[in-house]
């Protein structure tokens, strides 16, 4: 019986899944996770959004929705986006319908939406899921990050900056307004590093 037991503590280890370790509670360690800007997405129109778009700029990826509370955001959002686009600033809106079904809209009344009431020029992906078993691969990634911390999003309107490396370097909650100094400081730090 005692021969068994190392056989089966082994057997069971490798059946289960592996675990990334964290530095502390909730925040992973750097890992493989894969560059939110290298990866393949998709525009809110169906079409494949071009790498060169995103790559070599300061990119804040929000998830957004038509129906919440925190929808006004787009305002500052498309105002911060006309500022600092000359800069390199490409801000990216991610449609969800996660958080209270606020965003249940196809792909044409949603670009209708955010066209007609706040005049949105900046790219729009795909709705996906950035919760649960199905998290889109871009959320894993700005999620996964040590930036990102690990945790779940928490509603509409989190935002994620990644600087002109590819890396995430600092996560937002959906309060935080595009006109915040905090957020526009990273964005501008961001901005500055070469």
């Amino acid at each position: 019986m005692a021969r068994l037991l190392p056989a089966l503590a082994l057997a069971l280890a490798s059946s289960v899944p592996f675990l990334p370790r964290t530095a502390d509670a909730g925040a992973p360690v750097e890992s493989a996770v894969s560059s939110p800007v290298s990866l393949p997405l998709q525009q809110l129109d169906g079409s494949p959004m071009a790498a060169a778009a995103l790559q070599g700029k300061v990119v804040l990826f929000v998830n957004v929705a038509s129906m919440c509370g925190l929808t006004p955001q787009y305002k500052g959002l498309e105002a911060l986006y006309d500022e600092k686009k000359s800069d390199g600033l490409v801000i990216v809106g991610v449609p969800c319908n996660q958080f209270g079904g606020q965003e249940p809209g196809a792909p044409a009344e949603i670009a209708s939406f955010c066209q007609m009431n706040y005049g949105v020029s900046f790219p729009l992906l795909a709705k996906q899921d950035v919760n649960g078993a199905k998290r889109s691969p871009l959320y894993a990634s700005l999620v996964g990050s040590a930036a990102g911390g690990g945790g779940d999003i928490s509603w509409n309107f989190e935002k994620f900056l990644v600087g002109r490396d590819g890396k995430v370097v600092a996560r937002f909650a959906p309060t935080t307004k595009p006109d915040d100094p905090k957020l526009r400081a990273a964005i501008d730090a961001a901005l500055a590093a070469k």
